[in-house]
C-alpha cells in the first residue's frame, strides 16, 4: 500500500516536472523574442536619430539601477527570483534599521540627495523627444528582464523537482526491490 502511494507521488512529481520543462521552453522562446525585438527597435532608433545620437557617449556619468533582482527562498521549496523597483522596499526591510535612538531633527537635506532619490528615466539621456522605437526597445528589454527572472526561478524549481524525484525513486527502490 505504501508503494502505491509512493508511485502516485512519483507520477505527480514527474508530471509537474514535465509541465515546468514545457513552461521553461515557452519562456525561453519569449525571452529570445523580446531581446531580438529590443535590439531591432534600438537599431531603428539609431537609424532615426543617427548612429552617434544613440550610443555609449550619451550615457550618464553616474548611473543608478531602476530595478533589482531579489532572491527569496521558501522553507520547503526552491528559491524564487523577483524583479522589483530599486527604490521599493521589501517587507523585511521596512521598520527600524537600528535598535538605538535616532535624532528626529537633523540637518536639512541637500539638493543633491533629493535629486538622487528620484531615479531618472534613461531615455532622457538621448534627448527630450526620443523616437517611439527607443521607447519600444526599453519596454522590450524590461519585459526580457522579467522573463529572465521567471526563467531563473523556473530553473531552480526544476532542479529542486529533479532532486525530489530522485529521492522518491530511491525510496521506492528500497521499499520495493523488484522491477519498478
Amino acid at each position: 500500500m505504501a508503494a502505491s502511494a509512493l508511485r502516485e507521488e512519483l507520477d505527480s512529481r514527474f508530471l509537474q516536472l514535465l509541465g515546468d520543462l514545457e513552461e521553461l521552453e515557452a519562456k525561453r522562446a519569449a525571452l529570445n523574442a523580446r531581446v531580438e525585438e529590443g535590439w531591432l527597435s534600438l537599431a531603428k532608433a539609431r537609424y532615426a536619430m543617427g548612429a552617434k545620437s544613440v550610443g555609449p557617449l550619451q550615457y550618464a556619468s553616474h548611473m543608478e539601477p531602476q530595478v533589482c533582482v531579489r532572491a527569496s527562498e521558501a522553507q520547503d521549496g526552491p528559491q524564487t527570483f523577483r524583479v522589483i523597483k530599486a527604490d521599493a522596499q521589501t517587507p523585511e526591510e521596512v521598520g527600524p534599521r537600528e535598535a538605538s535612538l535616532r535624532r528626529r531633527k537633523g540637518p536639512t537635506k541637500t539638493q543633491e540627495s533629493e535629486s538622487s532619490a528620484v531615479p531618472q528615466d534613461p531615455l532622457n539621456w538621448f534627448g527630450i523627444l526620443v523616437p517611439h522605437s527607443l521607447r519600444q526597445a526599453q519596454a522590450s528589454f524590461r519585459d526580457g528582464l522579467q522573463l529572465a527572472a521567471d526563467i531563473a526561478s523556473l530553473q531552480t524549481r526544476i532542479t529542486w523537482g529533479r532532486s525530489q524525484l530522485r529521492g522518491l525513486q530511491k525510496k521506492l527502490k528500497e521499499l520495493d526491490p523488484g522491477p519498478a
